[in-house]
């Protein structure tokens, strides 16, 4: 016999005030989770929810959840509160995931790290911590200045990389630097020009892959790494940020010998 299921229909409702607050940035130290993947993904991570709302046309998903303390919201009002323009059905908020130290990045024979430099689109960031998990990389490191990891912009794009991907935000690139060369990584920029080109860079190693912003440019501690470049043809001036990490990121798993990485 099915259980009973009280419904919220005020949008006066507590639950849907903390949900409208967070999405307003007004709660710092939880993220929004919009979408029944997402919200899986946080789950099987590990991710504890501390609020969890279904709407009233997809109920069945919290019977599904039941476990999770799930709460239905009629849908109409549920769809006000969201972030999004086509409204999923279920959001979720959860604490902050901790954000590692450089202290805690192990760096073996094959280490592979990203390093993200300026970022300014979420959507962006979140490509690219996609990349670095498909490219079989151990962490994301974020350097001041961008756009944050836990932004839901940021969450959405990454289809949960960013909540299964060790990820270390940093404020000062030199003090991320000196701690990824102490930590036996090779310290790579990835330069528009005047680089070698990828597919005859020596990728060999534990490897810290820098990648600037949508303007390419990196931090002045950067002049003094390894530079690898994408070779382009005709008059294109640079690619995407995240198709330029994308290449770089399988060349440097290809070329040390770990084909298409951990295969998550």
């Amino acid at each position: 016999m099915a259980r009973e299921v009280e419904v919220v229909r005020s949008r006066a409702n507590a639950a849907l005030k903390r949900v409208r607050a967070a999405l307003a940035g007004r709660r710092p130290g939880e993220i929004v989770l919009e979408g029944e993947r997402l919200v899986r993904d946080a789950l099987a991570a590990g991710h504890r929810l501390d609020l969890l709302l279904v709407s009233e046309a997809r109920a069945e998903l919290a019977e599904d959840l039941a476990a999770r303390e799930a709460r239905v919201v009629q849908t109409d009002l549920l769809e006000a509160a969201s972030g999004l323009r086509s409204a999923p059905g279920i959001v979720a908020l959860a604490p902050t995931p901790r954000s590692r130290s450089l202290e805690e990045l192990g760096a073996g024979v094959h280490s592979l790290y990203l390093v993200v430099c300026g970022v300014a689109d979420p959507g962006n960031l979140g490509a690219l911590a996609r990349c670095a998990e498909a490219a079989g990389a151990e962490g994301l490191v974020v350097i001041a200045g961008g756009a944050r990891p836990w932004n839901e912009k940021a969450l959405r794009g990454s289809m949960g990389s960013l909540l299964r991907l060790p990820v270390v935000e940093v404020d000062d690139p030199s003090a991320a630097a000196a701690a990824l060369a102490g930590a036996g990584l090779r310290q790579v920029a990835a330069a528009t020009r005047g680089g070698t080109p990828h597919d005859a860079f020596d990728w060999s190693g534990g490897v810290a892959l820098w990648v600037g912003g949508e303007t390419g440019a990196l931090p002045p501690v950067a002049s003094g790494f390894e530079p690898v470049t994408i070779p382009m043809a005709g008059e294109v001036e640079s690619l995407n940020v995240t198709v330029a990490a994308s290449l770089l990121l399988y060349a440097a798993g290809h070329g040390r010998g770990q084909g298409r990485g951990r295969g998550r």
